[in-house]
């Protein structure tokens, strides 16, 4: 069995994955390039950490398409280095860090300079979760014959959000700064 040191060392660097994505690549760069990193001296308390991120993730996935850009904005202001795994290409390394039982993405796992995981962040910030489930509870029942197109469209739109309001990037920054910080000290 693989330990999340060998995933990282076999992934590729963040800035690669972006670079070479087929789905929704063009809204995550926008968000990579429109979101700012709050003055708040987060960047220089992470860089005095020996830490490196693996991300597990995949191109299709809108959560990724908004949280991707701004883990690697974050890391690469604190000069933490982040590579990526894909979630389906090995599913042994998402099945020991599912998320109430499901291969829920991405996940960040932080590794130390030893390379032991110590901890992890993911799939999404508690307020960005709280308006998928009201968007989700919104959805007709499942055998409901309109439910996959209403499916689509809330995934669509949902998308659409994730792509332009700064707000939900904030959300995920202050998280997975809160997470963080929880680790440090």
């Amino acid at each position: 069995m693989k330990t999340e040191e060998q995933y990282f060392k076999e992934g590729k660097s963040i800035q690669q994955y972006m670079d070479e994505m087929g789905n929704l690549k063009e809204e995550s760069f926008h968000v990579y390039q429109e979101f700012q990193l709050p003055e708040d001296g987060f960047v220089n308390e992470l860089a005095k950490y020996s830490l490196h991120f693996l991300i597990i993730t995949e191109d299709w996935c809108g959560d990724a398409m908004m949280i991707n850009p701004v883990i690697r904005k974050l890391a690469e202001a604190a000069d933490v280095e982040v590579r990526v795994t894909l979630r389906d290409a090995d599913t042994e390394l998402i099945d020991r860090h599912l998320t109430n039982g499901g291969r829920a993405i991405p996940i960040v796992l932080i590794l130390n300079d030893e390379g032991t995981l110590i901890g992890k962040w993911g799939p999404r910030a508690p307020e960005v979760q709280q308006i998928v489930d009201d968007l989700r509870a919104k959805l007709p029942a499942k055998e409901d014959p309109s439910f996959p197109e209403k499916q689509k469209e809330m995934i669509s739109s949902l998308q659409k959000r994730y792509k332009e309001e700064h707000t939900l990037w904030l959300y995920v920054y202050q998280s997975f700064k809160k997470g963080l910080l929880s680790l440090l000290n």
